[in-house]
C-alpha cells in the first residue's frame, strides 16, 4: 500500500482491518511506514493485523493500492508487469503516461460500471456519502443561526431553511443530515424519479415544469443552454428564500453544471451560506473557489476541495471496503507449486495424479497464495481498466488525452 503524497489527502487505501482480511486470504501485505497516520491508523495497528511495514513496499509489489493517482516518480518504483488500483481521472495525464511507459497496468475506481454486481466496489458512491454529510455540517457551522426550531420562554427561534440541489448519494445524505439537525429542507433534482427519494428523507421535493434529464447509470444527462437558463430562472426564488444552499450536482469526467449564478446568490438574505461540493470540477455556483470561502453579496460561499478527505476515518474505511471487494474479484487463490521431485506418481497412479485438490476455503498464508489474475472478460474488470500491457485501453481516456503527449 502506497503512502499518499497529495498535499490535502488524509485518506488511506487500506485500513488495518482490511489489511488483516487480505492477509487471511493469502496475500502478503506491505505498507509504507506512516501511510495510515493522516487517517488515524498508526503503524502498530497494521503490524498487529499481519502487514509488513516496508519502506521499499512499492519496489516488490505485484499490486499497489492507493487513493489518489500516483506521482510519476512513484510509478517508476513499481516493477514492470505489476498493477495499480486507485482513482485515476484523465486530468492525471502525466501519471497515465508514466504507467503506460513503465508497463504498469492500472484500474480506475471511478470507472467501475454502475451495475448491481459492482455496488460493493462503488467508491464514488461511498465517498459521495461522506461528502454529503460533511456539506451539511459545514453549512450548519458557517450559518450563524440555529438549524432546528427552538421554543423558549423568551420566544420561538424558527428553524433554518435549507435548499439542496442534486439528489444523488451526496445530495440525499446532505438532506438526511440537515433534517437530523432540525432544519426545514427542500431539494431539487433534474431527474423526476428522484423526487420520491427526496420525500423519503423528509424533505420537500421541488418540481419544475422542465423535461426529464435522467441518464444511464443513475446520472443526469447534460443540459442544453436554454434548459439551464430556464431552470435557473425557476430556481431563483427558492435560492433567495434559503438560509443555506448546498449544491451537489456532478458527473465524473464532465464539468459541473452551473446551477446558481452570482445574481441568484446576491438575492439571498444577509448571513446566508452556500456550500458548493462541485467547486473542484468547475462549480455549481458562480464564483465558488475550491478550498476557499468567498463572499458573494451578503452570503458566504464555501467551495469544496477533496471533501471526503476532510473526514478521513470513515472515508478510508469505506474506500478500503470497496477496494477489498474489487481485489477479491481480481485475484485467485491457489496452492503453491509442487516440488518436482516430491511425490512423483508411480505406475498405476495416473488417476490420482489427474485428480484436482478437494475444494475448500483458502488455508493460512503459506499453504495457499493469493495471485493477481484479472479476468478481462469480466465487465467490471474490463470497463475499469485504463492501462494494460503498455497501452491506454480505456477509449474515453484515450480520446481525451489524444491532444496531449499520450
Amino acid at each position: 500500500m502506497a503512502r499518499e503524497t497529495r498535499r490535502d489527502e488524509a485518506r488511506v487505501a487500506v485500513v488495518p482491518e482490511v489489511a488483516g482480511r487480505l492477509v487471511a486470504m493469502g496475500a502478503e501485505v506491505h505498507v509504507e511506514p506512516g501511510a495510515g497516520i493522516p487517517a488515524g491508523f498508526d503503524d502498530e495497528a497494521y503490524a498487529d493485523a499481519g502487514a509488513v511495514l516496508d519502506p521499499q513496499a512499492l519496489e516488490g509489489a505485484d499490486l499497489v493500492l492507493a487513493v489518489q493517482p500516483l506521482a510519476p516518480t512513484t510509478v517508476r518504483r513499481i516493477p514492470r508487469g505489476s498493477a495499480v488500483v486507485s482513482f485515476l481521472p484523465t486530468s492525471a495525464a502525466d501519471t497515465i503516461g508514466e504507467l503506460r511507459d513503465c508497463g504498469v497496468d492500472a484500474w480506475a475506481m471511478e470507472l467501475l460500471p454502475r451495475i448491481s454486481r459492482a455496488q460493493s466496489m462503488d467508491a464514488l458512491s461511498s465517498q459521495a456519502l461522506v461528502a454529503g454529510y460533511r456539506s451539511a455540517i459545514v453549512a450548519a457551522g458557517l450559518l450563524r443561526r440555529f438549524f432546528p426550531l427552538n421554543m423558549t420562554a423568551a420566544g420561538t427561534v424558527q428553524p433554518a431553511q435549507v435548499l439542496v440541489l442534486g439528489a444523488g448519494v451526496a445530495g440525499l445524505q446532505a438532506i438526511a443530515t440537515s433534517k437530523r439537525l432540525g432544519a426545514v429542507v427542500k431539494a431539487y433534482d433534474v431527474r423526476p424519479a428522484a423526487a420520491e427519494e427526496i420525500r423519503s428523507m423528509g424533505a420537500e421535493a421541488i418540481t419544475l415544469d422542465l423535461e426529464d434529464l435522467s441518464g444511464e447509470g443513475g446520472y443526469a444527462k447534460e443540459m442544453t443552454t436554454d434548459r439551464a437558463e430556464r431552470q435557473r430562472a425557476l430556481l431563483a426564488p427558492h435560492v433567495a428564500a434559503a438560509d443555506a444552499l448546498i449544491t451537489t450536482a456532478a458527473v465524473p469526467g464532465r464539468p459541473a453544471p452551473l446551477l446558481v449564478t452570482r445574481e441568484m446568490v446576491e438575492a439571498m438574505s444577509p448571513g446566508s451560506v452556500v456550500v458548493d461540493l462541485a467547486a473542484e470540477s468547475g462549480g455549481n455556483v458562480e464564483r465558488s473557489e475550491p478550498g476557499r470561502v468567498v463572499r458573494v453579496g451578503d452570503a458566504q460561499v464555501w467551495g469544496g476541495e477533496n471533501v471526503p478527505s476532510q473526514m478521513p476515518d470513515p472515508a478510508s474505511r469505506l474506500y478500503a471496503a470497496n477496494l477489498l471487494a474489487l481485489v477479491t474479484l481480481m485475484t485467485t487463490d491457489e496452492p503453491p507449486a509442487a516440488d518436482p521431485g516430491a511425490g512423483a506418481a508411480g505406475p498405476g497412479d495416473e488417476a490420482a495424479a489427474d485428480t484436482p485438490p478437494p475444494p475448500g476455503p483458502p488455508g493460512p498464508p503459506g499453504e495457499r497464495v493469493l495471485r493477481f489474475a484479472p479476468d478481462m472478460e469480466d465487465e467490471v474488470v474490463a470497463k475499469s481498466c485504463v492501462v494494460k500491457d503498455g497501452v491506454v485501453v480505456h477509449e474515453m481516456t484515450r480520446a481525451v488525452l489524444q491532444g496531449g503527449s499520450l
